[in-house]
C-alpha cells in the first residue's frame, strides 16, 4: 500500500521538509497529511473492503462463452479484453474506488482460476489519496446458455408457430425458407419439423413466437389464430403456466395458378377480368390478364375478406407446341389500366404435344407470353373446351369470354438448366434429408422460377456453387433466363487465424 499526497506542496518543496515521527508508531517518515505511516495508516483503513476477492464465472461448454452480467453470452479468449471486461462486471464494489490498472496473473489454462491483479485508489482521511493492488481468483463453473440448452432439449417449448398452406406443392415454404435464413427469423427456435402441408417452429418463450408471426404477416399473405394450453397452476401465488400456439394460415395461391375472381372483387381491382394467372405472390397476390396484359395486386386482407380458391394448379398444365404467333400491334390492343409492359399480347395457334402425329387440330388464344415464344417452341397451358370445373365463380362466368386454350407459362429443357445452374442456396440443417421425389420436383421447380423472375430473388440470398463454376455453358440455350454472377453471394466460410484465438470470417 501507498499514500499519494494530493493536497501537500511540490516534490521540489518536500526536500526541504526534515522527517517527522509517526503519532501510532513513533516511526521516522516523511511528513503528510494523516501523520501515520503506512504500516499503521493500513491497519486503520483498507480501501478495497467491500471489493469481493473471490467470484465466479459461469461458462458454457457447447459454445465456449461467459455470461456477462444480466444475461448476456460473450465470446472471449483467456487473457482477452473481453474476459477482462466481464471479470470487472463481476465485481460490485469497484464503482466506489478508482481503478488505475488491472492485468491478468497466469494459471493453468486447465485449473478452471482466472486471477486478476488489480490497481485502484480512493481518498481518505484528511485529502490523502492511498493506492493498493490486489488479486481476485474468479472460479470458472460448468453453466449451460440458453441457447445450448435449446439445442440439448429439442422438445422443450413454451411457443409454437404453425405455419399451414392449402396447396398440392411446396414452392411457398422454399420461399419462406429462404426469407427466414436472410433475415436470420429462426434464430429463437428451438425446433423446426415439416409437416405434411406447413411446417412447425417451436420457441421457449411467447414473445420469440410473436416475432416469427409477425415477420410471416409482413413478407406473404397470411393470417393467424392465437390459442393456449394451460400447464400448471400455482394456487398459492395464483400464477399460470401456458403453452401459446400461433396457426398461421398462408393464402392458397401460388404462382403460375389460374384464377377465377369474384366478380366484386374484380371489380374493385379496376374492373379486370374475373380469369387471370398469378404472376408472383409475395406481399401481395399478383395476376394479370392474359387477353389485355392488365395487371392488379391483391392484398392479404383483400383476399380474406372474400376468399376463394384456385381454379387451375400448375400440375394440372398440359404441354403445346406453338405452331404460329403474331404480336398484337399497340394499335389493335385493348385499353386497360395498369397494362404491363414487361410482356407482349400475341396471337397464338398451339396443339396439343399428344396429338401431334394423330390429328391437326390446332387452338387458337391471346397470351401474355409474346416476347418469348416462337414457333416450334412448347408452352404449358389450360384447355378449358374439355374441362370439367367445379367453381362457384367460374361457372358464373358467360361462356363467351372464356378461351380454348390459356397459356401460362414456357417450358425449357430441364437437364439443360440443371447443367447450367452455377448457383445454390442455404437450406435447414437436416433438410435435404427429408426430401421425396416430389418435393424434390417442387423445389427444382422454384429453383426456375427465382431464375426467370428477378423481383422474386430479391428477398433470396443466392450463392455461388464452386462445384459448378468450371462448366461451360451449352451452345443451345434456348434463351432460358439464368442468374448473373453479380446477383450471387461468395461462400462464408470459418477458419481459425494464425494465433489459435477466436474464428476469422474469410470470404473464399
Amino acid at each position: 500500500m501507498e499514500y499519494l499526497d494530493s493536497g501537500g506542496p511540490s516534490n521540489a518543496r518536500q526536500q526541504h521538509y526534515s522527517l517527522i515521527c509517526c503519532c501510532r508508531c513513533g516511526l521516522q517518515i516523511e511528513p503528510n497529511p494523516t501523520n501515520m505511516c503506512v504500516n499503521c495508516l493500513r491497519s486503520d483503513v483498507d480501501i478495497t473492503d467491500g471489493i469481493p476477492k473471490t467470484s465466479a464465472l459461469s461458462f458454457c461448454r457447447g459454445c465456449e462463452r461467459y455470461l456477462q452480467p444480466p444475461n448476456q453470452w460473450v465470446k472471449a479468449t483467456l487473457e482477452s479484453r473481453e474476459l477482462l471486461s466481464v471479470c470487472l462486471k463481476k465485481l460490485k464494489g469497484l464503482s466506489k474506488v478508482k481503478l488505475v490498472d488491472a492485468g491478468f496473473v497466469w494459471t493453468e489454462p486447465h485449473s478452471m482460476r482466472i486471477k486478476v491483479k488489480l490497481t485502484v485508489q480512493k481518498e481518505v482521511m484528511n485529502g490523502a489519496v492511498l493506492e493498493q493492488m490486489f488479486v481476485v481468483e474468479f472460479v470458472v463453473q460448468a453453466h449451460m446458455c440458453d441457447d445450448c440448452h435449446r439445442v440439448e432439449a429439442k422438445d422443450f417449448w413454451r411457443a409454437a408457430v404453425q405455419v399451414r398452406q392449402k396447396s398440392d406443392h411446396k414452392k411457398t415454404f422454399f420461399y419462406l425458407e429462404q426469407l427466414i435464413l436472410k433475415h436470420r427469423a429462426h434464430r429463437s427456435t428451438v425446433n423446426i419439423k415439416p409437416m405434411a402441408d406447413g411446417l412447425d417452429f417451436f420457441f421457449t418463450k411467447q414473445d420469440d413466437a410473436k416475432k416469427l408471426v409477425e415477420f410471416l404477416s409482413a413478407y406473404v399473405p397470411c393470417r393467424y389464430v392465437t390459442g393456449r394450453e394451460l400447464i400448471s397452476h400455482d394456487i398459492r401465488s395464483n400464477k399460470f403456466n401456458y403453452k401459446y400456439t400461433f396457426s398461421v394460415e398462408i393464402v392458397p395461391i401460388c404462382k403460375d395458378h389460374i384464377v377465377c375472381l369474384p366478380q366484386k372483387t374484380a371489380q374493385q381491382m379496376g374492373s379486370i377480368s374475373p380469369l387471370c394467372i398469378v404472376t408472383r405472390v409475395t406481399q401481395t397476390i399478383h395476376v394479370i390478364d392474359p387477353c389485355t396484359l392488365q395487371w392488379a395486386e391483391m392484398s392479404g386482407t383483400q383476399y380474406w375478406r372474400q376468399p376463394f380458391p384456385a381454379l387451375v394448379s400448375p400440375k394440372h398444365l398440359i404441354e403445346y407446341m406453338v405452331m404460329e404467333i403474331e404480336l398484337v400491334p399497340e394499335k389493335d390492343r385493348p385499353l386497360r389500366p395498369r397494362m404491363s409492359t414487361k410482356h407482349g399480347l400475341a396471337d397464338v395457334y398451339v396443339a396439343r404435344m399428344s396429338d401431334l402425329g394423330i390429328n391437326d387440330q390446332q387452338f387458337h388464344c391471346r397470351t401474355h407470353l409474346g416476347y418469348l415464344l416462337k414457333t416450334g417452341d412448347t408452352v404449358l397451358g389450360f384447355d378449358f373446351t374439355n374441362a370439367n370445373l367445379n367453381h362457384a365463380h367460374f361457372d358464373k362466368l358467360n361462356t363467351d369470354k372464356v378461351p380454348d386454350v390459356m397459356l401460362v407459362k414456357k417450358v425449357f429443357d430441364r437437364s439443360k438448366r440443371l447443367r447450367r445452374r452455377k448457383w445454390r442456396l442455404e437450406r435447414f440443417d437436416g433438410a435435404d434429408e427429408l426430401d421425396t421425389e416430389s418435393v424434390t420436383r417442387d423445389y427444382n421447380d422454384f429453383l426456375d422460377d427465382l431464375e426467370e423472375d428477378q423481383a422474386y430473388r430479391e428477398n433470396v440470398n443466392i450463392y455461388k456453387d464452386p462445384t459448378k463454376v468450371q462448366v461451360e455453358d451449352d451452345t443451345d440455350d434456348e434463351g432460358a433466363p439464368q442468374i448473373s454472377l453479380q446477383e450471387m453471394l461468395e461462400d462464408l466460410r470459418i477458419s481459425e487465424d494464425a494465433t489459435g484465438g477466436e474464428g476469422a470470417a474469410m470470404m473464399e
